[in-house]
């Protein structure tokens, strides 16, 4: 018996070192991260070699679909929106997918994102965007597989794929100006009714100047045409602890009749709870 417990010991001994042994990836994963104007662009990919083979044309043949990498699926993450060859692309992340030929590439970013290899069964209906874009030859050989962002500049920038003798880039634009033009607007209109009824209701809970808070209340409100429920109910609050008792039941009588209809009844207790309080 106890010959049998040195001998599980010794082999659990030997499979803990044998589990210790790493070896480098053939193909390393590499993760490429980058800002284009306010845009948020993340790749992830797995990088081969060419290791003495022909690449495109032989190990990748033309107008075969090839997976932009090795192992898993290459992914690409937008934060926001994007445009690439004239085509909207929404937010999030896509599998890059290409067809090389001789001259040209297909590039596909393909909604499909997870997994490895090319889809068993291709479906173009999960094809974001296409973009036919022209091979350059280079006077040099690219050992390793290259996936990267260039040619950066606030309103886009350019996809850039480079292995052995060929580069491709792929233009793309993103939203800034957009986003940029919106926040100025925004900002020079003043302050919306969320800063209002924000400013208003953070004054309320901290137990800061209850007037000011009276004032911004109101500007908010009359900034919206319909009022919801629980909005009334948070200016009732406010005027009752400014002293304004007339006006914070006028105010709950309207949260009130909201509440009613939308079936709320916790709002609809409230109400009626500080309505005959405030009367008294």
């Amino acid at each position: 018996m106890k010959k049998l417990v040195l001998i599980a010991i010794a082999f659990t001994l030997s499979y803990a070192v044998n589990a210790q042994i790493k070896t480098p990836a053939p193909s390393p994963f590499s993760k490429v991260e980058q800002k284009v104007g306010l845009t948020d662009i993340t790749i992830e990919y797995s990088r081969p070699g060419v290791k003495g083979r022909e690449i495109f044309g032989e190990l990748e043949p033309y107008g075969k679909v090839w997976r932009a990498g090795a192992n898993a699926r290459t992914k690409i993450t937008f934060s926001d929106d994007v445009t690439i060859a004239g085509q909207p692309v929404k937010a999030g992340t896509y599998a890059i997918f290409v067809t090389p030929n001789e001259t040209s590439w297909d590039v596909f970013f393909y909604t499909e994102y997870k997994g490895s290899g090319t889809p068993r069964d291709w479906d173009d209906t999960k094809v974001a965007a296409k973009a036919t874009v022209q091979v350059n030859l280079l006077p040099f050989n690219v050992e390793t597989f290259l996936i990267d962002i260039n040619n950066i500049k606030s309103s886009g920038a350019s996809l850039d794929i480079i292995w052995e003798k060929t580069y491709v880039t792929i233009p793309f634009t993103v939203p800034t100006d957009e986003t940029v033009m919106a926040a100025i607007d925004k900002t020079m209109s003043g302050p919306g009714f969320g800063d209002y009824y924000g400013a208003a209701s953070y004054y309320f809970d901290e137990g800061k100047d209850i007037n000011k808070a009276k004032e911004w209340i109101d500007k908010a409100m009359s900034m919206t045409e319909t009022p919801r429920f629980w909005q009334l109910r948070q200016q009732s609050l406010i005027y009752a602890a400014a002293g304004d008792k007339k006006g914070a039941i006028e105010l709950a009588k309207k949260s009130l009749a909201g509440a009613e209809e939308a079936g709320n009844d916790a709002y609809v207790k409230m109400n009626n709870e500080s309505i005959a309080e405030w009367m008294q």
